[in-house]
This record gives structure tokens, C-alpha cells and sequence, in this order.
């Protein structure tokens, strides 16, 4: 072995190896009604309580609250009638459905659609297409459809952007200035069979990411016919950097538009592009250091 073989490896690579295990745990909780359950109660409970509760083991939930408690998602006091267990600040703001800046939709959409499309993240490799028909049966034929295997997902997924959007939406807005758009339209539905109204400026958030090239290009255009002439569009997306290095975060979004949708992530020089194919000019780009980042470009 190479004498020179930095100590840290292997813990990096178990770290990685066992990312999956950590995601699924917190999404059991959330799933499970943990988090709700001890905001609700206003003080900690005991595992008895707990599992009685939510109608489960004791021992699953042991082991389960137990992994909580060493992901920093909950705290737990030894008491002399056993271990009693509370949420963290993290967990109250985040993890808890009533809470304003609650990622509780995201995370059972990750847990139910996602995780399930990544079992097949090899085929998608081999074939460069999206695992929807391997994962559920459905067919992908037509992608916007097949997203949702259900009304009640579709929801649920909305639900969960706008919960990011709670988060990220004010970094975004802010990154330029946008009191010169009087009208603002932020685009959504079926906009590839949908006409698209007139207006000063365009909010296309994480939308161009699900598509190919030619269909941004599509898009783009009509976007472009429909403006007004000095208005513009800004794209909230995910970017990567010009040397595809990172961000991390971005990668494994990109992998995601590649089991679930025709997509990726791009980088700021590539939207540039797309949008100077339409005739969007002077593109702007701000980086905002969070989930989402800002491209504007201008009619």
C-alpha cells in the first residue's frame, strides 16, 4: 500500500457509502410523524410513548430515534424511567409540518418518487434516459404526465418546491434588480401546449433543467415572441461551474434530471447560450452561494 495514502480515505469513503442509509432515516421520521409528534407534545417523551403513539415497535423506533439522536435531529436525557427524546432547533424549523420553513414535502417526494428512481441510476448511465417506466410502470412517453404517478404526488411535489422556494425565492429575487418589470409572470403548467400571456418579465424557476436542449430552445423562443420589447427573463437554476467541477450538490442534481426527467444541470456559460439562441441579450448571471442561483437576460 502507498505509504503516502492520506489517513482520511476510508472514512470518507464509508461517509459515502452510507449517505443513502442517512437520507432514509430522516425520511422514516418525518414519514412516521417523529418530528410532529414531539413539537406537538411540547416536552420530551419516552421510546414507550413514542412508539405507542405512532404504532410502532419499540424496538424499531429505539434504533430509529437512537440514529436521530447521532444525526443531531433529535436530543435524548437519560433519565432514571429510561431515555426521553426532543427535537432539535433544526428539526423544529425544518422537519415539522407546521413549521413555515417546513421541508416536510420535499423529503416524503425524495423518500417515495426519488430514492425509487436512483435504485436505477446504472440503467439511466447505460441508456442516458429516465427510469420512470423501470421504477413504476409507467410509461415515459409523455414525461410531463409521467412525472406524477398521481394527483395527490403531483401536490405533494408542489408542495415541497414551494417549501425550497421558501427558502432560496428571496436570494433569487434579490440578485437584481427588477423594479423596472411592471408585469411579471411566473411560468408554469403546460406551457409546451399552453399559449403564454404578455409581460415584462418571465420567471422560469427550475424549469428549463427538466428539459433537452431543442425543448429549451422551444421554449425559449416563445418566451422571447411573447415579451415585450425592453422585458426580460430571469432563470432560477441550480448552476454548475464552468469547469464542471461543482458544486457537489449540483452533480447530484444533475444525475437526478437524468433518472426523472429529459434534462441536467447546465452552466452559466450554457444558459447563456440557450438564451442568446432565442435573442435574450446583455445576460447577466448572479451567484447567490445557496441552492439556486440567477440568469437574467434581456429583450
Amino acid at each position: 500500500m502507498d505509504s503516502t495514502e492520506d489517513p482520511d480515505y476510508p472514512q470518507i469513503i464509508f461517509q459515502y457509502s452510507n449517505g443513502f442509509l442517512v437520507s432514509k432515516v430522516m425520511f422514516t421520521a418525518c414519514e412516521l410523524g417523529v418530528f410532529d409528534l414531539l413539537l406537538e407534545s411540547g416536552r420530551p417523551l419516552s421510546l414507550d410513548v413514542i412508539a405507542a403513539s405512532l404504532g410502532t415497535s419499540i424496538m424499531g423506533m429505539e434504533r430509529l430515534l437512537d440514529a436521530c439522536v447521532g444525526l443531531k435531529l433529535l436530543a435524548v436525557e437519560l433519565r432514571g424511567e429510561g431515555a426521553f427524546y426532543r427535537n432539535t432547533e433544526i428539526s423544529n424549523i425544518y422537519l415539522t409540518k407546521s413549521s413555515p420553513k417546513s421541508q416536510y414535502h420535499i423529503m416524503m417526494y425524495y423518500s417515495n418518487t426519488v430514492y425509487l428512481c436512483w435504485h436505477y441510476l446504472a440503467d439511466a448511465v447505460r441508456e442516458g434516459r429516465n427510469q420512470y417506466e423501470r421504477a413504476f410502470g409507467i410509461s415515459s412517453k409523455d414525461l410531463f404526465g409521467a412525472m406524477y404517478r398521481s394527483e395527490e404526488e403531483m401536490l405533494k411535489f408542489l408542495a415541497g418546491q414551494n417549501s425550497i422556494w421558501s427558502i432560496c425565492g428571496r436570494d433569487v429575487l434579490t440578485a437584481f434588480d427588477l423594479s423596472p418589470f411592471t408585469r411579471i409572470y411566473d411560468l408554469g403548467g403546460d406551457f409546451f401546449k399552453d399559449s403564454i400571456p404578455e409581460a415584462d418579465l418571465y420567471i422560469l424557476s427550475k424549469i428549463l433543467h427538466d428539459w433537452d436542449d431543442e425543448k429549451c430552445r422551444q421554449l425559449l423562443a416563445e418566451v422571447y415572441q411573447a415579451c415585450r420589447p425592453g422585458g426580460g427573463v430571469l432563470l432560477v437554476e441550480s448552476l454548475l461551474s464552468e469547469d464542471r467541477s461543482g458544486p457537489v450538490e449540483t452533480q447530484l442534481y444533475s444525475l437526478n434530471m437524468l433518472v426523472q426527467t429529459e434534462g441536467k444541470e447546465r452552466t452559466a456559460a450554457e444558459y447563456s447560450e440557450l438564451l442568446g439562441a432565442a435573442g435574450f441579450r446583455e445576460v447577466q448571471v448572479r451567484r447567490t452561494g445557496k441552492l439556486y442561483d440567477a440568469v437574467l437576460g434581456r429583450k
